[in-house]
């Protein structure tokens, strides 16, 4: 998993700023480059070349289906918008999943020089030191992050009223572009609570993982266990959550 991420990671590095083709997939601004694919070719290569026998689900090629109890989940660029315009903050992102559940999580910003590392009951770390969520009991003093989906920016009760609610509180609410970047950052501390409406696996498998192993809470938006194949998450550092789980939900109601 390590060779895998460091190897996109050095891919994507020396991509950035140059002439690459992009092109636009299903929706609006739905981008993907070349360069994710060399990414996501590299990672494959080399998760292959160990665990032949492995299944993989890939945000680009879709599924390698295998009768295995592991799988491989792979973002082989997170935050492709970000990527494409030359903006820093975007990374890769792979999960090991057994059996149903994530056991393993890699996320690598290779501009930022910042490797995420997460193993089912053994913590997580930044760049080989242990890291752990916020403190912060008071969703009044938080520190937010979000995405916006633009395909549903307009749902009753969606993402534009829920950041409206937050703002008008004067709570400081942050769109980085590259969900499994929010998730690491809720993990170290950065952020304390992440929350969005439409996330793919490969967006949060590995980030999610993250925050649970660094002390933080990761549930959907109505409180119940977090799956990556459902597509709403709310993650923070635990002392926040009911609160903003319950601004969510206030606007539903």
């Amino acid at each position: 998993m390590l060779q895998a991420v460091k190897e996109a990671g050095g891919i994507m590095q020396r991509s950035f700023h140059g002439h690459f083709k992009i092109s636009n997939k299903a929706g609006v601004n739905n981008l993907v480059t070349e360069v994710d694919h060399a990414s996501e070719k590299a990672i494959i290569s080399i998760i292959k070349k160990n665990f032949p026998d492995h299944y993989i689900l890939s945000e680009e090629i879709g599924k390698i289906e295998m009768d295995s109890d592991y799988k491989w989940i792979v973002d082989p660029i997170d935050g492709t918008v970000n990527f494409a315009n030359g903006i820093p903050i975007c990374c890769v992102s792979i999960a090991v999943e057994y059996q149903g559940s994530i056991i393993l999580g890699a996320v690598f910003n290779p501009f930022f020089n910042e490797l995420f590392v997460a193993e089912r009951g053994k913590g997580a770390t930044l760049n080989d030191k242990p890291i752990q969520v916020s403190n912060k009991d008071d969703l009044s003093s938080a520190c937010l992050v979000t995405g916006f989906p633009y395909n549903i920016l307009d749902k009753p009760n969606g993402p534009l009223e829920i950041f409206n609610t937050l703002i008008r509180k004067g709570i400081p609410l942050r769109r980085l572009g590259s969900a499994a970047i929010d998730l690491c950052w809720v993990a170290a501390g950065r952020f304390d609570g992440f929350y969005e409406h439409k996330l793919e696996a490969w967006d949060s498998a590995a980030g999610f993982l993250m925050v649970e192993e660094a002390g933080g809470k990761v549930t959907d938006f109505k409180g119940n266990h977090y799956s990556p194949y459902q597509p709403e998450l709310l993650a923070t550092n635990g002392k926040i959550h009911t609160a903003l789980q319950g601004c969510i939900n206030g606007l539903k109601e």
